[in-house]
This record gives C-alpha cells, structure tokens and sequence, in this order.
C-alpha cells in the first residue's frame, strides 16, 4: 500500500497534488510519502518480537528527513559506509542502533565505528577481521562482531542483487565458517557478538530465506558448542516489493516472521533485520515532465525531463517501473504505445520499452513509481545534468529535503591546476 492516488483526475501524494507540486518545485523531483514509510516501517517491525532490531539499509534512501522520520518511530540504521554512518547518526539514529556492514570497510572507518559506539560491525573477510582488530587495539577497545556467513542459497532474485551463493563477493563461504570463528575467538580487539547471514534483494518467496535461516541455526549451535558467544542472529533484509500494478503480493512480513521466528525462537538471540526496499520503495516516486513526443519510423518516443542519471535502475538491471499520468486518463481516452526515455545522450537511458500510455504531450506531467528505494541515492550528474531534487510530503504539507544542484554548481565543484590558469 502507498499514498499516492488520483483525487478528482489529479495524482496526489497524501494531500498534495502533484501537479501544484511539480509546478512550485519543477522537475525532475522524487516525492516521498512520510505515510507510507511509516506504515511499512510499522507493519515489518510489529511482525516481530519485542527487542528485534529493525535497522533500516540507508544505501536504499539516505535522506536524513528519511531517516529521521524512521529514527523516531524506532528504527536502527544499517550502514555500509563512513558517510552512511555519519548520514545516520545526523539523523539522530543512536549508535547502539547502527550495524555497519560491507566488504569494503577501511581503517578510517573502522575507526569512525568504534568511536560512535555502534552495535556491532558485520565483518566478510578474514582480512577485514585483522584490520578491525589492529583499528580496535589502537583504539584501547574490542570490536562487537557478527560474522557474514555465505549459507550458498539461492536467492532466485535477479542475478546482480544475489548476495547469498558461493560466486559473489560478500560473506565468509560456509566452509570456513567455524575456522574464521577460532581465528576472531583469539583476537584481542574483537568480541563476538553473533552470526550474520544476507542473500539477496528483491525476494519474492519464503523457500530461500528458510533453508538458510536453518542453515544459520545449525551453525549458531555448533558455533556455541565451539565455544563461542552467540547472542545475536542479523538475518539482513531482502524481502521484494511489488514493482507492477499486476504482481503477485510478495511474502507478507507476518508470514515472514512466522516462519523466522518457527526457526529461532528455541535459540534465544537478539533478532536483527536490515530491511530497506520494502519499507522505501513504494513510499516515492519520480515525477517528470514531457519535453517532447518523437515520431520514429516505425514508434514514438516520449522524451521526459528525468533520465538515468536521476533513476538508474531501468539502466542497470533492466527493472520495471509503472509509469502513471499524472491526469488521470478518462474512460476512452486514446491510448498510445511509447518508448519513455530521458534526455541522457546513451541508448540504455530507456525507462519503458513499448508502454502503453493515455496519448500525451509536451508539458505533461508522468510519475515513475516504486521509486523511493535505490532511486535518488544512485544518482549523479553524468552528463552534466543536476539530479533531481527529493521532497518529504506529510498530509498537506511538503518540504523540499534535498534542493535541486544548479549547473553553475556542478562547474564549481571542478578545479583547475595552476598551469592551466584561471
């Protein structure tokens, strides 16, 4: 469910209408739903058991107004970057609500972690567990650990957002799950804290995430007969939306946890979940403008003001986004096949290939939708384009959380060697 609908023939997001919107804040621009992020947020957390951290994944939307509407309803952050941590703690997300993964962490953040104090650091490598531990002792302390174990499952997801099998580059592989576990067992900077498992993005079925939750209890139980201190089980996030009016409903959170909790309930730890496109995705959209409508030899081409510089996605994963006019068509209006693209010079800027639309024009006004997760935070300024602005809509009101760069600024942000002069 989402907030955006048609009242009286024109979209709105709550109760703003979008086309007053566009008008006062132009486009290209994502509009985000504080509604819709709170009622996603509230019905994947009270699926589950009191104590259960819910860290929001700010690589799906880092907007600070985002977060903090999510900070204050309860939500943890999961980060995985320097920047994302500060972003989160900006926000005021308290660091003992922050788990930092990644396979990439440097020293420097490291660094910026432990001084925070946050929960815990899922580490994906051997290597990065000696470098957390030389960064711990420098700093006179020891580092909460979880280790990302690759349980090898499946995720039956799109093959660049599988996480979970044994050719991608996250986690430890299975087979040297317990030897990694010695080795950070003698540590002196590291305290292990849990066992952390993720397999992908975009889930849409319950089979994956069962075989390697009961991957992860059996290895919870030999870690803990090994020795070890296990209070925590970071099962990551994954659970996919509906990107088409059409689909199928993915997995309800409530039969998510139940089939979670079946798994864990007998192993008493501190369930952590990282969701991000499930309680984001639908909570934004891109409204854009028509610039022109090109006749091509054998279609027609509508050319909108966003491109993939704003909104990515379609480009690299070839993802399906619903495209909706924002006057809503009649009952009888003529329809027309489009290819929707952006103004970006490269032929993979396509957001729909072949959709059908109510027959449009120039000025008009479209809405990409299910585009509040992994949608501004991936964008640029590749062909010297501003990205597109981002507002927060709340009942009536709005308020623009990210202003629009002008061009000037882009060129300001280059600087010249002073052998080529001013």
């Amino acid at each position: 469910m989402n907030h955006f609908e048609y009242r009286a023939g024109k979209l709105f997001a709550e109760d703003v209408d979008l086309t007053k919107l566009a008008e006062a804040a132009g486009t290209p621009l994502y509009v985000y739903s504080t509604a819709t992020l709170e009622r996603h947020y509230r019905v994947f957390a009270n699926a589950f058991p009191a104590g259960t951290l819910i860290a929001f994944s700010v690589k799906a939307n880092g907007n600070l107004a985002v977060l903090k509407t999510l900070g204050q309803l309860g939500a943890g952050a999961d980060v995985v970057s320097g920047g994302e941590l500060k972003k989160a703690l900006a926000a005021g997300i308290p660091p003992e609500r922050i788990v930092f993964s990644g396979v990439g962490k440097t020293p420097r953040e490291m660094k910026l972690g432990l001084e925070a104090g946050i929960h815990q650091f899922n580490v994906e490598s051997e290597p990065e567990l000696e470098a957390l531990n030389e960064t711990a002792l420098a700093l006179g302390k020891r580092a909460p650990i979880t280790i990302r174990v690759n349980p090898n499952v499946d995720a039956r997801t799109h093959a660049k957002i599988t996480t979970g099998t044994s050719e991608t580059k996250f986690g430890i592989p299975w087979s040297r799950a317990r030897d990694a576990y010695t080795r950070a067992g003698k540590l002196a900077g590291i305290r292990i804290v849990g066992v952390d498992m993720h397999i992908g993005s975009q889930v849409t079925e319950l089979g994956p995430f069962e075989q390697a939750f009961a991957r992860m209890a059996e290895l919870i139980g030999t870690l803990r007969r090994d020795g070890h201190d296990i209070t925590r089980a970071d099962l990551g996030g994954g659970l996919g939306v509906p990107y088409r009016l059409d689909d199928p409903p993915p997995p309800d959170p409530n039969a998510y946890a139940r089939s979670i909790t079946g798994l864990t309930k007998d192993l008493g730890v501190e369930l952590i979940f990282e969701p991000g496109r499930l309680i984001a995705a639908n909570a934004g959209i891109l409204l854009s403008r028509v610039i022109y409508v090109k006749d091509g030899e054998a279609k027609k081409f509508l050319i909108i003001d966003a491109a993939m510089n704003d909104l990515l996605r379609p480009a690299l994963y070839d993802a399906h986004h619903d495209i909706l006019s924002v006057n809503e068509a009649p009952p009888g209006t003529p329809r027309q096949r489009y290819d929707i693209v952006g103004p970006i010079c490269e032929t993979t800027d396509l957001f729909a290939r072949d959709r059908e639309m109510p027959v449009l024009k120039s000025g008009d006004l479209v809405a990409i939708m299910t585009a509040g997760a992994y949608g501004a935070v991936m964008s640029s300024a590749y062909n010297a384009r501003p990205p597109a602005a981002e507002v927060l809509v709340k009942g009536d009101a709005w308020s623009v959380v990210r202003p629009r760069m002008s061009d000037d600024a882009i060129v300001e942000m280059d600087r010249l060697p002073d052998w080529l002069g001013s």
